[in-house]
C-alpha cells in the first residue's frame, strides 16, 4: 500500500463524523467474504455470496469468524456493522486505512487497527496494509484491504485440522491467533530487510558508490516507516492484556503477553538496524573522506616534488642579459642532473617516512 495515502484525506473535509468514506487503495473486482462457525465438536466453512448470510450466526453459541477482503464496497460494511452493532465511529476507521495501530472498547465489542506488513523483493519496500478487527461475544470480523495477500492461512489450518487449543477456546482466543500471525510474520519482513542489509554493508566495505548512499537513505526511511507502523501496536498489545472487558478471558491474557513479547522483541530488531545503517552512513562518509584524503595526499606529494625543479627553473628562466651560468658548456646538463638529484632525493625521503 502506498505511504502517502494521507494525501487523500481531502475526501473527508467538511464530511460530519462516522461519515463512510474508503480512503485507501480499492482492490480491483468483488469484495470477497468468507466465514468460518466452529466449536469443539463442529466445523464450518464457507464463501459468503450475499452479507445476509451471516446474520444467523450473531447469536450462535459457536465461534464465528468472519473475514472481509477489499473495503470499497462501502454499503456491504455499513449493512454488516450496523447488524453487528460496530459504532460509526470504528466503521469510519474501517475505512480510514491511514490508521495507525489502535484499540477501543465499545458496548458489545472492542475495535482494533493492526497493520500487516510484506516484503515487496522487487522493490525492496515494505508494504503495508491495514487489517481492522472487531471482537466480540462470540465473534470475530476481520476487515482486509486484500492487496498484498494474508498472513491469516495457518490460524485457518488450525481451524481446520482441530490443532491445539482452538477450538475449545473462545472468540477472544481467536482474536488473539490473529494478532499472534501478524507480530509473526514481522519476523519474516526483519529478516528479509536484513539480509539486503547485509549486502548493502558487504558492498560499502567493497566499492561504495553513490548508488549505495541512495540504498541506505532508502532502508533508514523504511525503518521511520516501520517504526512508526509497529510502535503503537505495543500499547494495543498491552491494553488489551490488562483489559477488564468482559471479551478477554484471563486465560487467553497469558497468549497475549507472549504477543506482548515478540512485540517488545520488533522493536528491539528495528532499533537494531536503525543503528547499524546510522553505522553504515557514518562508515559511507569516512570511506569517502578517506578516499579524498588519499587523492589529496597524492597530489600534495606531487606539487611537492615539482617545487624545487620548478624553482630552479624560474630563476633561470628570468632572462637576466649577465648570468654566467647561461655562457657555461655544461650549464644545461648540470641544471637537468640537480633537478633530478633534486627529485629523487626527496621520493627516497617520502618513502622512508611512509608517505608513499
Amino acid at each position: 500500500m502506498s505511504k502517502v495515502i494521507h494525501k487523500q484525506r481531502s475526501k473527508k473535509s467538511g464530511l460530519p463524523p462516522g461519515s463512510l468514506v474508503h480512503i485507501g487503495e480499492k482492490k480491483i473486482g468483488d469484495i470477497q467474504i468468507t466465514l468460518i462457525d466452529y466449536d469443539d465438536a463442529h466445523f464450518e466453512e464457507k464463501e459468503i455470496k450475499s452479507v445476509d448470510e451471516c446474520f444467523p450466526f450473531k447469536d450462535k453459541s459457536t465461534v464465528t469468524w468472519i473475514n472481509i477482503e477489499g473495503l470499497h464496497q462501502i454499503e456491504i460494511l455499513e449493512k454488516l456493522g450496523n447488524f453487528f452493532g460496530v459504532h460509526p465511529l470504528a466503521q469510519e476507521d474501517i475505512l480510514n486505512t491511514d490508521q495507525r495501530p489502535k484499540l477501543e472498547d465499545f458496548e458489545n465489542n472492542t475495535f482494533i487497527v493492526i497493520k500487516i506488513l510484506s516484503y515487496n523483493e522487487k522493490k525492496n519496500e515494505i508494504i503495508s496494509e491495514q487489517v481492522s478487527i472487531i471482537l466480540g461475544s462470540n465473534y470475530v470480523i476481520s476487515f482486509q484491504e486484500g492487496i498484498e495477500g494474508d498472513v491469516f492461512e495457518p490460524v485457518r489450518e488450525r481451524i481446520r485440522k482441530h490443532k491445539g487449543r482452538i477450538r475449545q477456546a473462545g472468540s477472544d482466543y481467536l482474536n488473539y491467533r490473529l494478532l499472534d500471525a501478524i507480530v509473526d510474520n514481522y519476523f519474516i519482513v526483519l529478516e528479509k530487510l536484513g539480509q539486503n542489509i547485509e549486502l548493502l554493508e558487504e558492498e560499502l566495505l567493497d566499492n561504495p558508490t553513490t548508488k549505495t548512499l541512495q540504498k541506505i537513505h532508502h532502508f533508514k526511511n523504511e525503518m521511520i516507516f516501520l517504526r512508526k507502523t509497529v510502535w503503537p501496536l505495543r500499547e494495543v498489545v498491552s491494553i488489551l492484556q490488562r483489559s477488564e472487558s468482559a471479551l478477554v478471558h484471563e486465560p487467553t491474557k497469558i497468549y497475549l503477553r507472549d504477543v506482548y513479547d515478540h512485540t517488545i522483541q520488533v522493536m528491539d530488531s528495528i532499533e537494531s538496524i536503525r543503528d547499524m545503517l546510522s553505522g553504515m552512513l557514518d562508515i559511507y562518509l569516512s570511506t569517502l573522506n578517506n578516499k579524498l584524503n588519499q587523492v589529496m595526499k597524492v597530489l600534495t606529494i606531487i606539487a611537492t616534488i615539482f617545487m624545487p625543479p620548478t624553482f630552479i627553473v624560474g630563476i633561470y628562466g628570468m632572462n637576466f642579459k649577465y648570468m654566467p651560468e647561461l655562457d657555461w658548456r655544461y650549464g644545461y646538463p648540470v641544471v637537468l642532473l640537480i633537478m633530478l638529484t633534486i627529485t629523487v632525493t626527496m621520493l627516497i625521503i617520502f618513502r622512508k617516512k611512509k608517505w608513499i
